[in-house]
């Protein structure tokens, strides 16, 4: 006795699309966190710049970061020159906190 197969693509389809579904959230909070390391480095190397010169590095930092990762943002100073930055790694709804990103960066003191 066979049994009819229609309708089986319909159910595996369906069984497939929650699967999916996680794989394309995970994707695209992997780039989020590479979006976020990106932003850290780029405000690292003009707080270090801005530092080096005697401004502010917080107001650099924040200059060159979109207003994604501007709430998070930390900026420590360790010596003229020689800053670190921290941002928070943007989440999508629903998800946990991943933390935060490190980048720090060194520009020579400008005599």
């Amino acid at each position: 006795m066979l049994r009819d197969d229609k309708g089986q693509a319909t159910v595996e389809l369906v069984a497939l699309l929650p699967c999916l579904a996680v794989v394309l959230v995970a994707l695209w909070q992997a780039a989020l966190v590479g979006y976020a390391s990106w932003g850290a480095g780029v405000a690292a190397r003009a707080a270090a710049r801005s530092s080096a010169l005697g401004a502010d590095p917080a107001v650099a930092a924040r200059s060159h970061l979109s207003s994604t990762l501007e709430r998070g943002l930390r900026v420590r100073t360790r010596s003229p020159g020689d800053v670190r930055v921290a941002v928070r790694i943007p989440r999508l709804p629903g998800m946990p906190s991943f933390g935060r990103i490190r980048a720090s960066a060194h520009f020579e003191p400008q005599a």
